[in-house]
């Protein structure tokens, strides 16, 4: 039972601690720097260069739009959405969407969800549907983590207290799929490729999540997730990147008061199991 169905690769992972303590302790043998070892780590070419190589090798925004622009132009061509757009300067969220149907959806992308600006977020007026798109290219992040820290610890808190409702989320970035992040859902194809080529990127189909359609009260605890169909822009996902139903996620929310404590708990769904959920947990006050 998972939050999500890709999980870190611990071979990967020690990998890469292993290296990373070789380059703590060896560094000073590269390059021709001149400086004894002591001088070399109290320089700041060993900090400098991390810090330089780690920009270099982070993918930018830019990268993560490339994705997303390939992504909603496939969309676009092939019928499943009328047309998008960026959004204007000075918003919080980045894409609006014409859906087919007339109803205009709005994106807000993030990076790894287990980090603060996950909490960022708001619902525009106008908007008949608002879904988060999580784009997290770090190899080395644990994807579960990830996913359960973004759904549960952040944004099922700030739908609750700031009564911003959210229609979905979407966990997909051009790393899935790849060495560094495999994904199962290829390999119960069945014998058939179920990527998609998207420009210059090859796709598994992306994870979905649907979230209620109403925020939990006092006067309603219980809250579940609203079907597919009730989402069109998921829909569209789902139907143009090869998902099958029982791969949906499907996200309900329990709330209770406690004293002076807003509790809430979380549960994801998919096939028909539960996979996971939550204790009544506490919302923490930023």
């Amino acid at each position: 039972m998972s939050v999500i169905p890709c999980e870190q690769d611990p071979n990967l992972r020690l990998q890469i601690e292993q290296f990373a303590e070789v380059l703590k302790t060896q560094a000073h043998k590269l390059g021709d720097h001149g400086l004894a070892e002591k001088d070399f780590y109290a320089s700041p070419i060993f900090r400098g260069a991390i810090q330089q190589v780690r920009g270099e090798f982070s993918a930018t925004m830019r990268d993560k739009r490339e994705f997303v622009q390939h992504v909603l132009n496939h969309l676009e061509d092939r019928g499943y959405i009328a047309s998008w757009d960026r959004a204007k300067r000075g918003v919080l969220h980045d894409y609006v969407v014409k859906l087919k149907s007339g109803r205009t959806a709005i994106i807000d992308l993030k990076g790894c969800l287990d980090g603060d600006n996950s909490k960022i977020f708001e619902r525009p007026g106008g908007a008949d549907e608002f879904v988060i798109w999580s784009l997290c290219t770090n190899v080395g992040a644990d994807p579960r983590r990830n996913a359960w820290s973004g759904v549960h610890t952040r944004i099922s808190a700030q739908i609750i207290t700031r009564n911003q409702c959210v229609d979905g989320l979407i966990i997909w970035d051009m790393v899935c799929g790849t060495i560094g992040r495999a994904c199962p859902k290829l390999a119960t194809g069945g014998g058939v490729d179920r990527t998609t080529v998207i420009g210059p990127f090859c796709a598994p189909p992306p994870c979905i999540y649907l979230f209620p359609a109403s925020i939990p009260s006092a006067e309603a605890p219980k809250v579940s997730a609203q079907s597919l169909t009730n989402v069109e822009l998921l829909a569209a996902f789902h139907s143009c990147f090869g998902g099958r139903d029982d791969e949906i996620n499907h996200v309900s929310f329990e709330f209770a008061s406690v004293g002076e404590e807003t509790m809430r708990r979380t549960t994801v769904e998919r096939g028909g199991v539960v996979q996971h959920s939550s204790e009544m947990t506490a919302i923490r006050r930023a």
